[in-house]
């Protein structure tokens, strides 16, 4: 509390107050000063409080001053939330109310001049809805809004100037430049047309130079003319769509009721409900059923010749089964079997036809969303475009579309088989590979057992021989007989291994061949699996948004159900209110007719009425006996201070007289020593 009021002596002490005050003495003020100092703080952020505050009435002095901090949205502290005590403290003086506010209003100033300032401009003016009515007052209010609005933007373009950083001085400095570029371009041009003039036949080139600027600028001209036609013919355009569409929308509305639109909706509700719970459920367990089935298949080991005949040989057994009861069952011919399937084959007919109307109804509506679609990107892309398609154009373009569409669909296609390809081809070189190795390790393997180890790497041995025997004929000279010999003994060499790996190189063969034929049999399987599993993966993936987009389009028709239905039932409880209070109020009873709510409302206007008469009788009464009770209040004061006085008269005669009576007993005390 003493840092508060340190802060409000302080500030007070400065410009533009000036109090020369002391805590002392700021302490001590009396409740009629304090007010004074308060409203002068306020009169400081706006002028228009700058009066004495002992000229007006106490009440007017609050209401004014409350208004100014309500506007400058002061809150009192918590302990003074109360309206009634905070206007009565401010009444009074009260330092607990005035405190605070100095304390928070010198903490603002510049801040509460500018709130103040704005308010002045920005705060609008409570006019009575009936005044509204009237045509004059209802436009002079709109032009006062728009003026409120200009304000607004004029205000904040002035505080981005004052915050942009511009100075006068600055932009004085600026225009100074602009004149002397002015003075130095006025020389140039003097100088050129000096020039100029010195050329012969200038005139007719300058007024050339002239026409091709004319020209250029009728160009831009022309130009921009056929821009803005085509802008004005595609906003007619839009213009009349949205037209069409507000006329069907119309229609639509007018012929729609309740009744209908909830029988649509049921409707709907019904076909979705039919899609979601029956013929999806149904493709999807049929889908997984068949990719369980092929998982098994592809999971199975590979099936010779013997065990693809002895399945044969079961499917023939149960088709035979299969055709020995269904024998039977014809030899029975219970008539009462026979109405079952008729009925039986009724149903499925049915069943067939609900099918094929839900399929064809989901591609209505894929064809209808891929058309509004295409609809919006074209006329997105007829926005933002130059110009506007014709109609031949358009066909073309329609019909550009499908071709590359087709072609897009069949590149797309090939790509993928080609991308599957190359899969399988990049998977073959890698198993290759690697039993190219296995089989390079078991040859030298076999040929280290046989004893032949290093045939496969004859050529090698024959070349580095060779090199061999031909260095050692250059360094030895060695002769053609010698030549010849060598040669014989290493096609014998090579002819003796060729006889002992002859049978491990058929074997080889065979080997080879039979890996050959089960590497295509396991590729051709895998990419046969692979073409599937791709086809069914696309196909759950497109039944699984499908379902998604259905469960939002039930949510979405289950939300407007009952949002339609609240605002039914709210619509039937204000017409049976309505109906009720037309009844009371027709009723002959006088009980009844009292209990509506136009009786209700006009008792309480006329208690609010008399109530207001009172307390302008009682506002009346207090005005006109305010200066006899102020001059009586101060009758009062000067009382109390001459009793006050007298207090004070009969206290210090009192204390003279017993100062008295102790000196006299002091002298009789010393004349009998």
């Amino acid at each position: 509390m003493s840092e508060q009021l340190k802060f409000i002596v302080d500030q007070l002490n400065r410009e533009p107050f000036k109090k020369n005050l002391n805590l002392i003495t700021f302490d001590s003020l009396k409740p009629m000063q304090l007010l004074q100092i308060l409203n002068d703080v306020l009169a400081e952020i706006d002028p228009k409080h700058a009066i004495d505050i002992r000229e007006e009435m106490p009440e007017q002095t609050t209401k004014r001053m409350c208004a100014l901090l309500g506007m400058l949205k002061y809150k009192p502290p918590g302990n003074l939330s109360d309206v009634s005590r905070f206007r009565q403290g401010l009444v009074t003086g009260s330092k607990q109310v005035v405190h605070p506010i100095l304390f928070w209003l010198l903490q603002k100033v510049p801040e509460l001049k500018k709130r103040a300032y704005l308010a002045r401009f920005l705060v609008k003016l409570e006019i009575p809805a009936e005044f509204l009515q009237d045509d004059v007052i209802n436009e002079t209010y709109h032009q006062y809004e728009e003026l409120v609005e200009g304000f607004k933007t004029y205000h904040k373009e002035c505080e981005q100037l004052r915050t942009s950083g511009f100075s006068t001085a600055e932009i004085r400095r600026d225009i100074s430049a602009m004149e002397e570029e002015k003075d130095q371009l006025i020389k140039h041009v003097e100088r050129l047309k000096k020039r100029v003039e010195s050329v012969s036949n200038h005139q007719r080139m300058l007024e050339q130079a002239r026409q091709l600027r004319v020209e250029e600028r009728e160009e831009e001209l022309a130009h921009q003319k056929q821009e803005q036609k085509n802008q004005l013919f595609q906003a007619e355009q839009r213009l009349q769509r949205s037209q069409q569409q507000l006329k069907d929308l119309r229609q639509a509305s007018a012929d729609a009721s309740p009744e209908s639109l909830m029988k649509r909706l049921e409707e709907e509700i019904k076909i979705n409900s039919y899609m979601v719970l029956e013929k999806l459920p149904k493709e999807l367990d049929s889908m997984r059923r068949t990719v369980q089935f092929l998982q098994k298949v592809a999971s199975e080991p590979a099936m010779g010749q013997a065990d693809v005949q002895e399945l044969e040989d079961k499917i023939k057994d149960v088709d035979s089964k299969i055709n020995q009861l269904i024998e039977k069952r014809m030899m029975r011919n219970d008539p009462m079997d026979d109405k079952l399937t008729l009925y039986r084959q009724q149903a499925s007919i049915i069943i067939r036809k609900k099918e094929a109307k839900a399929e064809e109804l989901q591609e209505a509506r894929e064809e209808l969303s891929n058309a509004e679609k295409e609809l919006n990107q074209r006329g997105d892309h007829g926005a933002d475009g130059d110009g506007m398609v014709k109609i031949e154009e358009m066909q073309r373009l329609v019909s550009r579309l499908r071709s590359k569409g087709t072609q897009y669909k069949m590149r797309q296609k090939e790509l993928a088989e080609i991308q599957t390809e190359y899969g399988v081809l990049q998977r073959t070189e890698d198993i290759l590979t690697k039993e190219h190795e296995a089989v390079q390790k078991r040859l030298e393997t076999v040929e280290a057992e046989r004893g032949i180890a290093g045939y496969s790497n004859t050529q090698e041995e024959l070349e580095r021989v060779s090199a061999i025997k031909s260095e050692l004929d250059e360094k030895k000279g060695r002769t053609l007989d010698d030549m010849s010999e060598m040669v014989k003994k290493l096609i014998y060499m090579i002819a003796e291994k060729k006889e002992a790996l002859s049978p491990l190189i058929k074997e080889l063969r065979s080997l080879r061949e039979q890996s050959h034929k089960v590497r295509q049999e396991y590729e051709d399987k895998k990419a046969q699996y692979e073409r599937t599993a791709t086809g069914l993966e696309s196909k759950c993936s497109k039944l699984e948004q499908d379902v998604k987009v259905l469960k939002e389009e039930t949510a979405q028709d289950e939300n407007r159900y009952h949002y339609l239905n609240s605002q039914s039932q709210i619509i039937e409880m204000q017409i049976q209110r309505a109906a009720d209070e037309v009844k009371a109020y027709v009723s002959s009873d006088p009980q009844e007719r009292k209990k509506t709510v136009r009786e209700m409302y006009l008792k309480n206007i006329s208690e609010q009425d008399l109530l207001g008469k009172k307390l302008r009788e009682k506002q009346k009464m207090i005005r006109e006996n305010h200066s006899h009770n102020m001059e009586q209040m101060k009758m009062w004061k000067d009382l109390e201070l001459l009793i006050e006085c007298k207090k004070q008269c009969f206290i210090k005669a009192q204390n003279q007289a017993s100062i008295g009576k102790v000196i006299q007993e002091g002298g009789e005390d010393r004349l009998v020593l």
